[in-house]
């Protein structure tokens, strides 16, 4: 079996004792890269480039343990043994305690067992970095179905004649969500309310102001309050909560009366709700945006009243939907672009949510650079 090259970063000042390192290593006939430094400082440079150090503690411009501190300190900091001229078993402890792979005297070992030193501080230290990988990873994967429980939840809408679907998609490379939310919730007189809401900026603080406002939103509507109260209620939480002054979150909550014949939308700084009826989009009353929640003290809210003919669909997003990129234009997609596309859509079936995603960050050239949520409420008679 071919041995692979290890690449061995000796630090060393002594020109004999580096000639030495380099006639054991080839003693023991082993494909490796030797490369030198002569001063720590040097070393900090060539680290990189090194899957292992041999370091020796009594150097120009360092001296005992302080060397292996300062290199282990190093973001992704190779393997280290440390080589050095003083049998101490107390230093050697200290070492190995301090990060170091091993702790070899000189004079004392051979070319084959500098060569095992090397391998298995390589080994080890490979096993080491996948362990903590992968922990990362677990780590990660529980941040995630934590957020994912708390920004989206199921709606409660348990027998309710109003359908809904969602969809969500983390904007550029996170993989995490940041402070889109939505919920939707029926209450026992047959009335549906339906929030989605989009804090600014992204995080772990961000998403957790989400939570906090989905949660505080579900309570207020089951509690009964009415429609017209909760923003200003929710603007009192986020202004309690937030984490900056200059926090804000745009909203758009939705209230379906239980005949189904209506609905009453709250805008807070966010883009209008999309209704649709079969294959055509509908258009709504040109309404007021409002400021979103966090802007303005005491601003009052006012809802839109729209009817809601049969076989309606109302679609509810946050703007990274609408805010990617268009090939040879300077500006965002924007809202009639995406009205474009989703018409195109609508006449392949009523499953477009994946589809208009799609196009839309194909047509931004790579994924999005915000999240994009969407909550769609349909009649479901």
């Amino acid at each position: 079996m071919r041995t692979k090259t290890v690449r061995v970063l000796l630090v060393e000042d002594d020109d004999g004792d580096a000639l030495l390192v380099e006639a054991l290593l080839e003693e023991a006939n082993a494909p490796f890269v030797l490369s030198r430094a002569e001063t720590l400082a040097e070393a900090e440079r060539l680290l990189p480039d090194a899957e292992c150090v041999l370091l020796d503690l009594g150097l120009p411009d360092s001296h005992g343990l302080a060397g292996l501190h300062r290199l282990l300190a190093k973001p992704n900091a190779p393997a280290i043994l440390v080589l050095t001229g003083h049998d101490d078993d107390s230093e050697g402890i200290a070492a190995v305690a301090a990060g170091a792979e091993d702790f070899l005297i000189k004079g004392k070992v051979d070319g084959e067992l500098l060569l095992r030193g090397v391998r298995y501080a390589v080994e080890r230290r490979r096993a080491e970095d996948a362990q903590r990988q992968l922990r990362e990873a677990e780590l990660l994967g529980a941040e995630r179905a934590r957020l994912e429980r708390g920004l989206l939840p199921p709606p409660l809408l348990r027998n309710s004649d109003v359908d809904h679907e969602v969809r969500y998609q983390p904007g550029g490379q996170r993989m995490l969500l940041g402070g889109d939310f939505y919920d939707a919730v029926g209450l026992p007189d047959g009335t549906v309310h339906a929030i989605i809401g989009d804090v600014c900026g992204h995080g772990p603080d961000e998403a957790a102001l989400g939570v906090c406002l989905r949660i505080a939103w579900r309570a207020l509507v089951l509690a009964g309050e009415p429609a017209e109260k909760v923003l200003k209620t929710l603007d009192q939480v986020l202004v309690a909560e937030r984490h900056g002054e200059g926090i804000f979150t745009t909203a758009c909550m939705i209230t379906v009366a239980p005949d189904r014949r209506s609905a009453r939308y709250f805008l807070a700084g966010h883009p209008e709700p999309l209704m649709m009826v079969g294959d055509q989009i509908v258009d709504l009353p040109k309404s007021k945006i409002g400021v979103p929640l966090g802007v303005l003290p005491d601003y009052a809210w006012t809802g839109v009243d729209v009817p809601l003919p049969s076989g309606w669909s109302l679609a509810c997003y946050t703007d990274g939907l609408i805010e990617g990129r268009v090939p040879d234009d300077v500006d965002r997609l924007g809202v009639e672009r995406l009205c474009e596309i989703l018409a195109v859509h609508l006449r392949n079936g009523p499953s477009w949510m994946d589809s208009v995603i799609a196009e839309v960050t194909e047509l931004n050239g790579g994924a999005l650079d915000d999240d994009v949520a969407i909550l769609l409420l349909k009649d479901g008679k």
